[in-house]
Order: structure tokens, then sequence, then C-alpha cells
């Protein structure tokens, strides 16, 4: 079985993480959203939060599932029994920082494998840090947002 985790912050679940999320649905059997627990991170919205927003983004797609997980995503890998990590490419410097950590990983656990996925063009731009820095500063990030993220934000005033 193919399995993946797809670790991240997720904060807030954009556009661009969807993309990723959904174009690799054909290549696994089972894709894990893994919402890091980072305590250097101050997050704008809460781990739940997070995953109950990937949960009802895909409550209609079994192959995806939304977790909450904290330490070595390595380590994490071995729990869910995943034998890939999934991460999002948008431009060349995401591609250094990224290789840097797989190649971390596999020296920690040879057995799995890191996937790139590029963008969609589209959504090159869309950032969480500048969606956060958007919402903080009163701006409409609907443009950058799932429907139900953005509604979510405005409707519960999760600011």
């Amino acid at each position: 079985m193919r399995i993946c985790l797809f670790p991240g912050t997720f904060d807030p679940v954009t556009l661009g993480h969807v993309d990723i999320i959904n174009r690799a649905l054909p290549l696994f059997d089972k894709i894990y959203v893994g919402i890091g627990l980072n305590s250097s991170k101050s997050p704008m919205f809460s781990a739940e939060q997070r995953v109950n927003w990937v949960k009802e983004i895909y409550k209609n797609e079994p192959k995806v599932e939304s977790v909450m997980y904290d330490g070595l995503t390595i380590n994490y890998c071995r729990i869910i029994k995943a034998n890939f990590i999934l991460r999002g490419i948008r431009y060349v410097s995401d591609f250094e920082y990224e290789k840097t950590i797989a190649d971390a990983n596999r020296t920690l656990d040879r057995s799995i494998e890191t996937v790139f996925l590029t963008g969609e063009p589209k959504y090159t731009s869309v950032a969480s840090t500048i969606v956060r820095d958007i919402i903080k500063n009163g701006g409409d990030a609907s443009l950058f947002l799932p429907d139900l993220v953005g509604k979510s934000i405005h409707e519960n005033h999760l600011l």
C-alpha cells in the first residue's frame, strides 16, 4: 500500500495545499495530512481547527485523513506506516530547503522516500505566511483560501 504523510502547519489551509493534495490523490492509496505541532511556532489557528478544516474539505474522500503529530516527521511516518513524505514546491528556494530536510530524513530512514510536487502556477504566490498577514491586517484573503476555510474564518471571527 502506498501511504504518504503530507506534513505542515497548514496555518491556515490554502488553495495551494488543496492543489497538492488533490494532485497527489491518484499517486497514493492513503494521504495523511499531518498538522505538525511545533513548539517554536505560534500558529494563528488552533491545531484542532486546522485538522477540522482538512477533515471537512475531504469528508467525501476516504483516502485523505487529517491528523496531528508532534516530534520528528520520520518517526510519525513509522507510526502510521507511511513510506512516502509528500512536499509541495513553489520556487527553487523551496526545493533547496526541502531537499535538505529530505536528505536528513533519508539518512534517518532509507525506507521512507520524499516526493515533491510542484504547485500550479496560479498558486505560486499562495503562502500561509502571506495569507496570515493579509488576515491580521484586515484584508480579504478569500482568493487564497478554500471557500470552507474563508467562510469559517469570517463567520467565526477566528482571529
